[in-house]
């Protein structure tokens, strides 16, 4: 009797630790499931929310392996596919509107991922991209007429505007004025944040950046009423360099529109006065609006098709080149940037090494020199100044096209620079910032 009555209990006791070995084996498969799947899903998105505990979480299964795997699963896999992620380069240009839901309309983009037969998510791909967005109601308005804008108020005119004596006899000074002078500049870490990524030589092709270049741009700096008037401008030409543009009735009210908002700037009232002591301009503020908008919008021949291009659409829109193999020209606009990259149509691939050893940019760095690609087109080497107001840009390259040289080697802020400028007769043919060691 009692070894019947042990029997039996060894019996049971045998078989309840089976059914917990089993137990034990079923939850480490799905404890295995739950950790691959958000090893594939979350990407870097878990490294931006839990930091340096990211390893330890997966290692111990928490966060995700304490969820409802099946609930939590499906929802994180369509937050994925909402946020989408960054294609690169060649892949972008041939298939990223056709199979990735891409609307141009508006800056808008609808993204989503690509998926194998088995609906996970690839990981080889570069971090999610997170949602940019433009305020962009106001654009239509500015194709109305003159008469039917609203503007905003004025800079008031006192002795800070006026060329010093000093500004006066050294040209260099006055391009440094003019960056005391931009009251709109943005700053990095409350209006925008970029990740430069990781460095590259100009001739090396491989992408450095695993991630966009703008990480985000504030909304409320779109509302600023020169920097929603320059975007409005952005999407007037067609990037085919040996394309004659054509300039609609609307699109010259834009173009009135921008001069006229950018003319009630500190940038823009100094350089008027700057200009007409030097004798370059009239003292007529008409006379000298009329000026800017001639000089940055008139069209011209380039790559020999007539009315093909301008010095806006060249420095701030770029150009794609087709002679001699496809080639980015010109593109030095930061807001340019910001939303083709935001639109998919530009791939950042890394900064370009300093000409100084141990200089190396981050998320402060206002000057930066990158390689990308444009509508899989490359632009091996740019410079671009980041976080500047477009009526400072156009003020300092209207000051370095009158009154400098080819180079012209001044200091912007914290910045040395070499301001390039390239004349096609009476026309700025080209201009860009360059970083000095």
């Amino acid at each position: 009797m009692e070894g019947l009555i042990k029997g039996l209990i060894d019996v049971a006791i045998g078989h309840d630790d089976d059914k917990n070995n089993e137990q034990s084996a079923s939850q480490s498969r799905d404890e295995r499931s739950r950790s691959t799947w958000a090893q594939v899903v979350t990407g870097e998105e878990d490294a931006d929310r839990d930091g340096g505990d990211r390893g330890h979480d997966r290692r111990h299964g928490n966060d995700w392996n304490r969820r409802d795997n099946e609930k939590e699963g499906r929802s994180r896999r369509e937050e994925w596919e909402v946020q989408g992620s960054r294609i690169s380069g060649q892949q972008q240009q041939g298939e990223y509107g056709s199979e990735h839901g891409y609307n141009r309309d508006q800056w808008a983009k609808k993204e989503s991922s690509e998926e194998n037969n088995d609906g996970w998510e690839t990981v080889h791909k570069k971090a999610p991209r997170k949602h940019h967005k433009v305020q962009v109601e106001n654009w239509e308005g500015y194709k109305r007429p003159a008469s039917e804008q609203n503007y905003s108020d004025e800079v008031e005119v006192g002795a800070e505007l006026e060329p010093s004596e000093d500004e006066l006899a050294d040209f260099a000074r006055a391009c440094n004025k003019l960056w005391e002078l931009d009251l709109n500049r943005l700053v990095p870490g409350q209006d925008y944040e970029i990740d430069c990524g990781e460095g590259k030589r100009v001739h090396g092709r491989e992408d450095m950046a695993q991630a966009s270049l703008f990480s985000w741009v504030s909304e409320d700096v779109f509302r600023k009423p020169t920097f929603s008037r320059f975007c409005s401008l952005l999407d007037n030409y067609n990037p085919d360099q040996g394309s004659k543009e054509v300039v609609t009735p609307e699109e010259k009210q834009e173009q009135a529109a921008f001069i006229e908002e950018i003319s009630r700037t500190a940038p823009i009232k100094y350089l008027h006065k700057y200009l007409s002591y030097k004798g370059v301009t009239s003292n007529d503020y008409q006379d000298f609006k009329r000026m800017l908008t001639s000089l940055w919008f008139d069209l011209y021949g380039r790559g020999g098709t007539s009315h093909s291009s301008s010095a806006f659409e060249h420095v701030f829109v770029g150009e794609i080149k087709q002679q001699g193999g496809q080639e980015v020209s010109g593109f030095h606009n930061w807001l340019q940037f910001y939303l083709e990259e935001a639109k998919g149509s530009v791939d950042y691939q890394g900064y370009i090494f300093p000409r100084r050893r141990g200089q190396f940019p981050d998320s402060e760095t206002q000057l930066l020199t990158i390689q990308f690609e444009w509508n899989g087109v490359l632009k091996s080497v740019s410079s671009t100044l980041v976080g500047v107001s477009p009526e400072f840009e156009l003020a300092l390259y209207t000051l370095c096209f009158f009154l400098g040289g080819e180079d012209n080697h001044v200091e912007l802020g914290p910045y040395p620079v070499n301001i390039k400028c390239y004349r096609l007769g009476n026309k700025i043919g080209s201009v860009f910032p360059v970083a000095e060691s």
